[in-house]
């Protein structure tokens, strides 16, 4: 099993989609912030060396989480993409660790991934770089425009479609170099995964639970408390 690896978190979103007063990352979830419960989440996972957490520069909700003070965090300035924020992060990785380090890149809004898929992401090593992703169980169509309007080109094979999650998984010094030459040259870097495949890599799927969602609109919300409710003991005091 791997270990000794460090994780990344980019916090430094607006989550513009909330609607909200605040960063998605704050708001609130089982009485406690959305980051807050995935900070805890990752402080459990075996083997964990560290967490550097990017943070907007005008970030003012950070210092009043629990997590905050705990020695095992850190934070470093992100940017105004999540691939600036990861880099960040890396860079500030790269003054401390060699560039074996295995890497972690885990979004702040996924406070519902399971240990279970965690130990299976560090016992994966058939390749070098993996990530948490699962496979389509809809029908997938391609669409595309038709007089102002979407309409379907073509159904996809969804035996090839896998939804990708995180954490996603590297060596520190292929990730840092992988997303600092895809930012130069303007390529979109949707998450790390892509950033490796721009330059030859093809990162291992390990297939992830359904419910390891990812905060994004208000309703789900509501979904990660309910997932969280029922795993943990109606006792667990999330506060």
């Amino acid at each position: 099993m791997i270990t000794d690896y460090w994780v990344v978190v980019p916090a430094a979103g607006v989550g513009k989609r909330m609607g909200a007063d605040r960063p998605k990352q704050y708001l609130p979830l089982l009485g406690r912030p959305l980051l807050s419960l995935t900070l805890r989440n990752i402080l459990s996972w075996p083997g964990l060396a560290g967490v550097v957490v990017a943070l907007s520069k005008d970030d003012e909700f950070f210092p009043y989480l629990k997590e905050a003070s705990h020695p095992l965090i850190h934070t470093v300035i992100g940017g105004a993409e999540r691939a600036d924020s990861v880099l960040s992060a890396l860079e500030f990785l790269a003054q401390r660790e060699h560039g074996d380090t295995p890497v972690l890149v885990h979004d702040a809004a996924r406070p519902c991934v399971a240990l279970k898929d965690i130990s299976a992401l560090l016992h994966s090593q058939v390749a070098q770089t993996a990530l948490l992703a699962r496979q389509a169980s809809d029908t997938v169509k391609r669409g595309s425009e038709i007089s102002g309007v979407q309409c379907v080109e073509q159904t996809l094979d969804r035996n090839q479609i896998w939804l990708a999650q995180t954490p996603q998984r590297a060596p520190l010094a292929l990730l840092r170099s992988c997303l600092s030459q895809a930012l130069q040259q303007g390529e979109a870097v949707t998450d790390e995964a892509s950033a490796l495949e721009i330059f030859g890599h093809s990162p291992q799927l390990v297939e992830g639970r359904s419910d390891n969602i990812k905060v994004t609109h208000p309703t789900d919300i509501v979904m990660a408390e309910t997932i969280l409710r029922l795993r943990y003991a109606p006792t667990e005091d999330y506060r």
